[in-house]
């Protein structure tokens, strides 16, 4: 993806690598980590929605966590307003979360059960000194109304538990919305409501988007609802990422065989149910100190002997479209590209 300039960028992500150690070896030689996420690069534009898909475990709650300094990065740079996040501390970290704020995926289990809605949107309003005791009802009222909570009056009193799942996604965003922030990093935000509820948090995020020039890094594992809410898509897997592209140019022409796994997981309604699948095979590589060679290796229907001996890197066989993918590597003119 090409960046005009400092000014159109949200976040830059440059390496960004996330190892947890396992078990309590005394000898650092004989350690092992679980390489949760792997030298992952993208850059967020300012007013722009982007999608992180993949598996369980691919590692895209842990970057979302990484952005929100919940975690400490083992390696890599966030790049947010000029400077570095991960080393920020202190009085310059609080004034970070304010402007990167996070959306957990379960609605109640981020709202504490026995206090009031507006409890919940009042802490941060005055912790980050958004308004004083004088204006701060009206704010939360305002806030309410933003995420389409009405009367605002009513639901203000109300706990946690007297609200749908829907509305308890929609309190979550205005809790976020409370601190002016620049960026929302949405984990799953719909992947715990019902279906039928589902397209007015999308909607309502568009709309944040629009109106109020946010920034959204949208994590899922819905790939119809990335096409539908995200400019670009990333595809994760074992930590690695795998593929980039606007969003429509992924979902119409996958390049890498994982991504094109996932894609034939999505129901298409204007195809029968006998629609041709790609069909996995292998197990899900462990990433435990994983060995050199493609992590989707064992489970690709194209996989050669390089793959499993050299991990690939990134390339870019058309503008805009990254791949990771021995298929697309430089001067491998002899291997052919998947068959569509």
């Amino acid at each position: 993806m090409s960046v005009g300039t400092i000014q159109d960028v949200a976040v830059d992500v440059r390496g960004l690598t996330k190892h947890f150690p396992v078990g309590g070896g005394f000898r650092r030689k004989n350690r092992r980590f679980i390489h949760a996420v792997d030298d992952v690069s993208f850059t967020l534009e300012r007013s722009r929605i982007m999608a992180l898909v993949g598996e369980s475990g691919s590692g895209k709650s842990t970057i979302a966590r990484l952005l929100a300094r919940l975690y400490p990065a083992t390696s890599g740079e966030v790049i947010f307003k000029g400077r570095n996040i991960l080393q920020l501390t202190g009085p310059e970290l609080l004034t970070y979360r304010s402007q990167v704020q996070m959306v957990f995926q379960d609605p109640f289990g981020s709202l504490n059960p026995v206090k009031s809605i507006e409890h919940h949107i009042k802490r941060p309003l005055l912790i980050h000194h958004q308004a004083d005791s004088r204006e701060v009802r009206e704010r939360i009222y305002e806030l309410l109304r933003t995420v389409g909570l009405t009367p605002p009056e009513e639901v203000a009193r109300k706990l946690p538990h007297e609200l749908s799942g829907g509305q308890r996604q929609r309190v979550a965003f205005a809790r976020a919305l409370a601190v002016n922030p620049e960026v929302i990093l949405a984990d799953e935000p719909i992947s715990m409501l019902d279906v039928s509820i589902r397209m007015g948090i999308l909607n309502m995020m568009k709309q944040l988007r629009d109106e109020h020039g946010l920034s959204c890094l949208y994590i899922t594992h819905d790939l119809a609802s990335a096409r539908y809410l995200a400019e670009e898509t990333l595809v994760l897997y074992a930590g690695q990422l795998m593929e980039a592209a606007p969003s429509g140019e992924l979902m119409s022409e996958p390049l890498h065989p994982y991504t094109r796994l996932l894609l034939s997981a999505v129901p298409d309604p204007r195809t029968s149910l006998q629609k041709s699948r790609v069909e996995a095979r292998g197990e899900i590589p462990t990433i435990i100190n994983p060995a050199p060679g493609c992590r989707f290796a064992n489970r690709c229907p194209y996989v050669m002997d390089v793959c499993r001996q050299v991990t690939p890197g990134l390339t870019e066989p058309s503008p805009g479209h990254r791949v990771r993918c021995h298929l697309y590597g430089e001067g491998d003119a002899s291997l052919k590209k998947p068959d569509s």
